[in-house]
């Protein structure tokens, strides 16, 4: 049964299983019910998390109710402790949005929130990252999480990104990263997907970011923090919250 548990949650896309965790939320909360561990996100407590990861699985990492991984846990307990986004008015645009973050954002009083993506049916806006349909110095907050690796001109995306943020906003871009790997991993002639969930972990990516992410989000203007924001919490919260404390979080500033 735990193969076949295991085997569906990396056979299945994240997008329909939160669709189906959502219908059947009520149970699962109930079945995992417990203290361990708890998902900051909906403040619920559960016995465990899920295994979750392409090839080796990494333990206790996908959240049962929200089906939050360790960087939306790690990105919503940043914005909930260091930043203002929960209680000031704030222009927010969300490049390719989770949905239990939508869900929660668009509810939100505060925000003037707009999410956005080329193929997504959920979105406000069908855009093209490298082409914004925005004015310049439209938006104070900008979210794009594990977009750019998807796109061969990414430092166009960067760039488009940073045109419509406005001074002094700021900004959430996570990626897949590899700590180990100083230079970013990419060739653009493995077009095959089986090819490229070899070289690059998954069908639809087209490079493995390294430690030199931030200077191409700096090469477009952006002020980049490399913050592994997990680290500010004990060991015991790291555990608690299912963070894993080897990832960064890259926070972008437009100064």
């Amino acid at each position: 049964m735990k193969k076949i548990a295991k085997f569906l949650l990396n056979a299945i896309p994240r997008p329909m299983l939160i669709n189906l965790s959502i219908f059947l939320r009520p149970v699962i909360v109930l079945f995992f019910k417990g203290s361990n561990f708890t998902d900051p996100i909906d403040g619920k407590s559960y016995r465990k998390f899920l295994p979750y990861g392409y090839g080796k699985q990494r333990p206790n990492a996908l959240s049962p109710g929200t089906l939050s991984l360790e960087r939306h846990r790690q990105m919503w307990l940043y914005l909930q402790n260091e930043t203002n986004f929960f209680a000031h008015k704030l222009k927010v645009l969300h490049i390719a949005p989770e949905q239990e973050f939508l869900r929660k954002f668009k509810k939100m009083k505060n925000l003037e929130y707009t999410s956005a993506d080329l193929f997504s049916p959920i979105v406000d806006v069908k855009a093209d990252i490298v082409d914004l349909p925005f004015e310049d110095n439209s938006f104070d907050v900008i979210i794009c999480n594990h977009v750019l690796e998807h796109i061969v001109d990414d430092r166009k995306a960067m760039s488009e990104l940073y045109r419509v943020m406005k001074s002094g906003g700021w900004g959430i871009v996570q990626v897949p990263m590899k700590n180990s790997l100083e230079k970013t991993y990419e060739d653009f002639t493995i077009t095959d997907p089986k090819e490229r969930q070899k070289h690059f972990g998954q069908y639809d990516h087209v490079r493995w970011y390294g430690m030199d992410y931030f200077d191409r989000l700096k090469s477009v203007g952006f002020d980049a923090d490399i913050n592994f924001y997990s680290q500010k919490f004990s060991e015991a919260d790291i555990k608690r919250f299912g963070l894993n404390k080897n990832e960064i979080l890259p926070v972008v500033r437009k100064l």
